[in-house]
């Protein structure tokens, strides 16, 4: 009796063996993917900071930031210094984390929309964000309190569809696609509002709001980064805190309830973070689109559809999308900066339709 078990414990440990070991290598080999790309990333920053309308060489990057750390240990000139601290840094900063925050988003709400094509800016972010700027720039808002009054009201403005689409989810039987669908009515209500007024605005003014509408991050500021920081770790936070959960709500939301997953209580946890942040970044540097779409997808193609690592990957990977259209945008036309949400359209539109016909893999949730 004794030996027929031992015998089927070792059956099972050979027959689990091998699984097991197939588990580790696919792992490690996620982990390894995504340590490189955190390693080209940081490569990516270094040479990011040296480009802009001023010719800076790395050695006085490296000198200036040293310098930092041991006061006076390299000899850079001071207006040299202070356009690497306060024009190219936050800009490389700005780029990075918004390109973690907004691929992050994109995934959560992908994954808890169970639709490949489903964003943030799906949900009406982004067109209220819009109006909210327009409102304060043609207004005279901006004029009178400054840069700062966009901000806040473009904020507040994105808050409006994160709360009606708060409010949809807390009724009784909801499908996801329901939630996409008053989203994008939401996004067009809010685009016709803003179209009406830039027709009535003064020039100048219309041409400003049409600029941050595209997505920008020419204005980024040394005071914007901690907020931007901020909102990363606490995406980062609230997503690692619902991973299991998430995970389990992949296999269907019957499954999830039997397995003891709340889901409503986290369906709608994760809507509110995703957008939150999503309003706070865009409050900053106005729409910049398709990272947090093409991001999640590219990243599923390297790692799977694993949240454990997804949403790593995909963080790095809109950091990368993003600095790299950054790139694009500063060295393009040099000395001209264009907006980067032009460049990241231009990028990923052609990317995202050679992923739909060749890879429909990265597509599936």
């Amino acid at each position: 009796m004794v030996a027929e078990q031992l015998r089927a414990r070792w059956s099972r440990t050979v027959e689990t063996d091998p699984d097991k070991e197939r588990v580790r290598r696919v792992n490690v080999r996620r982990v390894t993917i995504i340590t490189a790309l955190a390693i080209l990333m940081v490569g990516l920053m270094s040479y990011s900071i040296t480009i802009g309308s001023t010719t800076i060489t790395p050695l006085q990057v490296y000198g200036v930031l040293l310098n930092q750390v041991i006061p006076g240990l390299y000899e850079v000139p001071y207006k040299t210094e202070q356009i690497i601290l306060q024009v190219y840094a936050p800009r490389v900063l700005m780029a990075t984390f918004v390109g973690a925050i907004l691929a992050i988003a994109g995934c959560l709400i992908q994954t808890i929309m169970k639709n490949p094509l489903a964003t943030p800016y799906t949900l009406g972010v982004s067109g209220s964000a819009a109006f909210g700027a327009s409102l304060s720039i043609i207004m005279g808002i901006s004029a009178t309190v400054g840069t700062m009054g966009t901000i806040t009201n473009a904020f507040l403005f994105s808050l409006i569809p994160a709360g009606v689409i708060l409010v949809t989810s807390a009724r009784r039987n909801v499908m996801p696609s329901t939630l996409i669908l008053v989203g994008i009515s939401i996004s067009y209500i809010f685009t016709a509002a803003t179209t009406i007024m830039q027709y009535f605005g003064a020039a100048d003014a219309v041409k400003s709001a049409l600029f941050w509408s595209v997505g920008d991050l020419n204005s980024a500021s040394l005071w914007q980064v901690p907020y931007v920081l901020v909102m990363f770790i606490a995406i980062l936070a609230v997503t690692t805190w619902l991973v299991k959960d998430i995970n389990i709500m992949r296999m269907g939301d019957d499954t999830a309830l039997s397995l003891g997953v709340d889901v409503k209580r986290v369906r709608v946890a994760a809507i509110l973070i995703a957008c939150f942040s999503t309003a706070v970044v865009v409050s900053f540097t106005g729409a910049i689109g398709f990272v947090c779409l093409l991001a999640p997808h590219i990243s599923r193609i390297l790692v799977g559809s694993d949240l454990r690592y997804l949403f790593p990957a995909s963080a790095v990977m809109g950091a990368l999308l993003l600095s790299s259209a950054d790139i694009i945008a500063k060295d393009l036309i040099n000395p001209i900066m264009l907006p980067v949400g032009a460049i990241t359209a231009l990028i990923g539109g052609p990317l995202l339709i050679y992923m739909l016909l060749t890879r429909r893999d990265a597509l599936v949730i």
